[in-house]
């Protein structure tokens, strides 16, 4: 993203070491399922102990340049006592990596892995761009902030070097981080977390003073353009969270004992799922801002699945409403138990009591119905959340599952792709050896991407039964003839065969092209989860990016914003595809066409056709995901049922209408392209599709090409969703910038953003058909 905004748990045992049943077939060379790991107790984690042979092909120094380090290889001692600053840091920033003054790079990708032990540490430790701060999954690491620390927080993302919308790529895992030693008067912080898409922070443990009055806080963030975070606790401090940015998903937090569990300076949307909060004074407490942009404050929060005890006010905002749109607010499933304000204003002001009791579904903002364009302001219980049964835990919450890491696993349960002879150099043909890995081992080993660059010439299938990791993001970059046209579209990479079933788990990787690549559907996902395994079959920290970084022949200097690039800058046919027997859970997952480039600079025209198709009957899962730039749409479901996406994300190409869509592509019947939006691309159409929620979605449209005086009437694009009248769907807390309509139906302009004004976004706080 490029826009500048206008304001400068603990992961679950059984999700870290257990996998269940994996397969329908096995690997030719394999002769049982790998179904548990066989590392003993006291072992390190499989990644510390594994043969490293990752490497950066674009870096400067590819032969020379080391992309997994290891703190203590760089003088860390992690014994708690000796201060570990600087040698952490070294660890991080070695090797001429995208610091300050860089502003952004691709070609220096590095994990940094801390072994168990607690690290202490007197000033931040700085974590690069394009940088993966990994602790041991087993035996998590703490870090411990000195007495005498000095400093924004123990991990800083961002310390003024970056452009934040632009802050890509960091990712942070499995540690303690302790703040308790620090004056409990100290703004003592654990993150300052100043990010944009491909972030996320997994199975963090944030230890904070418990004392009267203290300043501590968790996270600090203060802006940005997010992003996903999950598995987190949160124990004490004055702020669980204190956050500010256009949008982010949030997914399973506790939060003890601290004063206020999350503050919302600002957003545009957030959505929250799967909530704990004990012991707090203030669940959450929103600034309210204005409904023009002068003072943007909480626009949009979505909170689903909480249980919220022994705290007297669960949400706050800092004024009240006074019966007009002013900061949206949705709840749904919020169990209470002795919470006597369940929403309130600072004034003291009770808006709905609270208690011992469960709030099913309440709104506050403006709800529409229909294809009536009037809608109704409340501050009240809103008709049920209807939700798809399949989309649901054992406890009737909207299911999640964190991040596989394998921790209970040894390293000899691992193949390496590079052991057994692709290259990843980012110019060999890997098609043959990756292909060759995946139908030797699938199923009994899980097979480890070394970091690198894999370029294929042909579709790669990954058979059910697989579990794949990266490093650093491997990629693997789709080109040659075989993706050249786009009248015979050709999957790069394909997940299961069609109609197949069984796990399939991917993480950390890009999936990615090499243009002109107009016939590439860069991912079709085939695979379907088995029968009582929810969530078997999806992806995590794992992206589709397409252009805009080097590589990929798809770069400012011959994709410039002027056109004359023509039929080189084609990136793909379709970014993603969700195919009718398939099911997915896609957590943190980022589509993004590139609007500039990550290692050149400028802005760039590129072109994909579609961005992420679903024709899924369920379940499937859209969880922290976005979709960006892409010509017909950015997500289109046709003939779906039972999904659930919160929060999705998406801005429209910056070049449209110039051309105007379908153009540069052609309109293809057999992937059931849509009625075209007038002059732009849809960031959500909805054709026949049943059982679809939508709970937290940031849309946006910046520009008419590459013009913002748009932005000045708030008519960048016509329309911007578009659901038919065969369609059961729920769209909530839904944020768009500068559509003239919200939402049409059957391709007719039907909410209006003129009556939906809420700081720099407009928001429909619910719209049901009826």
């Amino acid at each position: 993203m490029r826009f500048i905004s206008p304001k400068s748990l603990f992961l679950p045992l059984l999700t870290l070491l257990g996998l269940g049943a994996l397969v329908s077939g096995l690997g030719t060379q394999c002769s049982a399922p790998v179904t548990s790991g066989t590392a003993a107790p006291s072992a390190p984690f499989w990644m510390e102990q594994i043969q490293h042979q990752g490497t950066a092909p674009f870096n400067s120094n590819p032969s020379g340049y080391q992309v997994f380090r290891n703190v203590k290889n760089f003088g860390a001692k992690g014994d708690g006592v000796t201060d570990d600053t600087a040698a952490i840091n070294a660890a991080i920033s070695s090797g001429n990596r995208c610091g300050n003054g860089c502003g952004e790079s691709t070609v220096s990708p590095a994990v940094v892995y801390f072994p168990q032990g607690t690290y202490l540490v007197s000033s931040p430790i700085i974590s690069y761009y394009y940088t993966q701060l990994i602790g041991d999954a087993k035996h998590m690491p703490t870090l411990v902030a000195s007495p005498s620390f000095q400093g924004i927080a123990v991990i800083d993302a961002d310390p003024g070097w970056y452009v934040n919308q632009n802050n890509f790529y960091h990712s942070i895992r499995n540690f303690k981080i302790d703040v308790s030693r620090m004056p409990t008067s100290a703004s003592a912080t654990g993150i300052h977390w100043q990010v944009s898409q491909a972030t996320s922070l997994i199975n963090i443990v944030f230890q904070m003073s418990t004392a009267a009055g203290n300043a501590h806080q968790g996270i600090w963030m203060e802006n940005g353009s997010g992003g996903f975070m999950g598995d987190l606790v949160f124990n004490g401090g004055k702020f669980g969270m204190w956050v500010g940015n256009q949008q982010f998903t949030v997914r399973n937090i506790t939060v003890n004992n601290a004063n206020t569990a999350v503050y919302g300076l600002w957003n545009w949307g957030w959505t929250f799922q799967g909530v704990t909060i004990n012991n707090c004074q203030v669940g959450f407490d929103l600034a309210t801002g204005s409904t023009t942009q002068a003072n943007q404050g909480v626009g949009g929060e979505a909170i689903i699945d909480a249980v919220v005890t022994n705290t007297p006010i669960f949400v706050r905002n800092s004024q009240p409403s006074n019966g007009a749109l002013d900061g949206s607010l949705v709840l749904n499933n919020i169990k209470l138990n002795n919470v006597p304000t369940a929403v309130g204003v600072a004034n003291g002001q009770v808006v709905l009591a609270g208690g011992t009791t469960t709030i099913n579904s309440w709104a506050q903002g403006n709800v529409y119905t229909g294809t009536n364009p009037s809608g109704r302001f409340v501050q009240s219980n809103i008709g049920a959340i209807n939700k798809a049964s399949n989309l649901l835990d054992s406890a009737g919450r909207i299911f999640g599952k964190g991040h596989p890491q394998y921790a209970n696993y040894a390293p000899d349960q691992f193949i390496s792709v590079k052991s057994q002879g692709a290259k990843g150099d980012g110019e060999t043909d890997d098609t043959a050896a990756i292909q060759a890995v995946l139908n030797n081992y699938s199923g009994c080993k899980i097979i480890f991407f070394d970091a690198g660059v894999y370029v294929v010439s042909n579709t790669i299938t990954i058979p059910a039964g697989t579990q794949i990791v990266g490093e650093a993001w491997s990629t693997i970059l789709g080109t040659g003839n075989t993706f050249f046209d786009y009248n015979n579209p050709v999957p790069v990479v394909r997940a299961g065969n069609a109609g197949s079933q069984g796990v399939l788990e991917i993480t950390d990787m890009i999936f990615s092209t090499r243009g002109p690549t107009a016939g590439a559907v860069v991912l079709q996902w085939n695979v379907h989860d088995p029968s009582g395994q929810q969530g078997a079959a999806g992806t995590w920290d794992t992206h589709i990016i397409l252009g805009g970084k080097a590589g990929t022949n798809l770069q400012a200097s011959n994709c410039p914003t002027s056109g004359s690039g023509g039929n080189n800058c084609f990136a793909a046919f379709l970014a993603l595809h969700l195919t009718p027997s398939s099911s997915a859970y896609l957590e943190g997952l980022w589509v993004w066409t590139a609007d500039h480039d990550l290692d050149q600079g400028p802005q760039l025209n590129i072109y994909t056709g579609r961005g992420i198709m679903s024709e899924s009957h369920g379940p499937v899962w859209l969880i922290g995901t976005a979709s960006e730039h892409n010509i017909i749409y950015e997500y289109y479901l046709v003939n779906a049922q039972n999904h659930y996406l919160g929060l999705i994300q998406t801005e429209t190409p910056y070049f449209q209408p110039n051309p105007v869509p379908p153009a540069p592509f052609i309109p293809n019947s057999a992937y059931k392209d849509p009625s075209i939006g007038p002059g732009a691309a849809w960031a959500l159409t909805v054709s026949n599709s049943q059982n679809i929620l939508v709970f937290g979605a940031g849309l946006y449209s910046f520009f008419q090409d590459y013009n913002q005086d748009c932005l000045n009437t708030f008519n960048c694009q016509q329309q911007i969703v578009n659901v038919d009248t065969a369609s059961s769907i729920g769209i909530y807390s839904l944020s768009t910038v500068a559509s003239q309509y919200q939402i049409s139906v059957n391709g007719q302009g039907i909410v209006p953003n003129s009556a939906n004004r809420n700081g720099f976004a407009q928001t429909v706080t619910a719209w049901t058909p009826s």
